[in-house]
């Protein structure tokens, strides 16, 4: 479909009330293939956007491209297209923060939220590269690293199947990400700080998967994906307006109690701001001995626990 000046692929699947879901990097929507069977045969309509950079949906070359609020006016593109007045979100990782700040701009047309590993924060007092670079001085962090265009880029697209591999490792549970931050950043690339990855399938994840994944990213390469970050004071600058607001929509959090965004990324107390600045946070789950990719590592129990969410978000609407 088009919508708001970009052509935007979607994986499809059910009738009824739509949920619409959220990836982030480096994913594309078939990250939350084995979701969106179990939600469609829930009675409702998965739909997973492939979303702006990223697989079949175009990528443009400018950076406010990138922002939550164009790809925002994606998603509300999506609803009209619907003809739906709302849907149901679900976020993960830069998918997460793009619901979070969905539900501040537009909560009429928000039924719910559901959020993955990346809790809600307030806007930082500075812009986030200063933040990255200071952190930058000490050790390696991606963050800082992808600020520079053309340099992952490079060094990423050169052996996407592998970065994936090692990426997808490295957040699991099955490792501790902030081991990478024992590197220097001078002279270092993200491949230098990831882990040799165990040979595929895993118990969490098939050959088949990664195939789909790497498929994509063999094509396109990473630079739709790395403008993510690079928008990312763009995206502050552009909520200055919002730098008080708190979340109103129902909310449900669940994340892996081994996630490196709730160790590393998200604050002191991650849960505390959240449920300070999260006003109908009806459940926070913690998933057992998993990592950044929970709803694939323990896909049943996640599963689980969003047809449970879905039922009560939509409970007062027919699915």
């Amino acid at each position: 479909m088009t919508t708001n000046g970009v052509r935007m692929h979607l994986a499809e699947q059910g009738e009824g009330h739509p949920v619409i879901f959220c990836h982030g990097f480096p994913h594309t929507g078939y990250i939350w293939h084995r979701q969106m069977a179990s939600v469609a045969a829930a009675g409702y309509r998965a739909i997973a956007p492939d979303l702006r950079g990223y697989g079949q949906t175009s990528a443009p070359t400018d950076l406010d491209a990138y922002t939550n609020r164009a790809v925002i006016g994606d998603l509300l593109g999506l609803l009209n297209d619907l003809e739906a007045d709302n849907a149901v979100f679900v976020g993960v990782d830069f998918g997460a923060a793009l619901v979070w700040e969905l539900a501040l701009r537009a909560p009429e047309r928000v039924t719910g939220v559901i959020v993955l590993n990346n809790p809600f924060v307030p806007r930082a007092p500075r812009r986030p590269s200063q933040l990255w670079a200071r952190a930058a001085q000490r050790h390696f962090l991606h963050l800082d690293y992808f600020q520079r265009p053309g340099v992952a880029d490079a060094e990423l697209a050169a052996c996407p199947r592998d970065f994936l591999t090692r990426v997808y490792y490295a957040l699991s549970g099955d490792y501790h990400y902030l081991d990478t931050w024992s590197f220097p950043a001078e002279g270092t690339g993200y491949l230098d700080v990831l882990p040799a990855a165990p040979q595929l399938p895993w118990n969490w994840l098939s050959e088949s998967e990664l195939v789909v994944l790497a498929a994509e990213f063999e094509r396109t390469g990473f630079t739709g994906g790395l403008n993510w970050y690079r928008a990312i004071d763009r995206n502050w600058e552009l909520t200055a307006d919002y730098a008080d607001a708190v979340v109103t929509v129902p909310t449900y959090f669940l994340y892996g109690e081994r996630d490196t965004d709730m160790e590393g990324f998200s604050g002191h107390d991650p849960l505390a701001t959240l449920r300070a600045n999260v006003h109908d946070l009806r459940a926070v789950t913690s998933i057992p001995e998993a990592g950044h990719l929970v709803h694939l590592e323990r896909t049943e129990i996640v599963n689980t626990v969003f047809l449970e969410h879905l039922a009560d978000l939509t409970k007062t609407t027919s699915h």
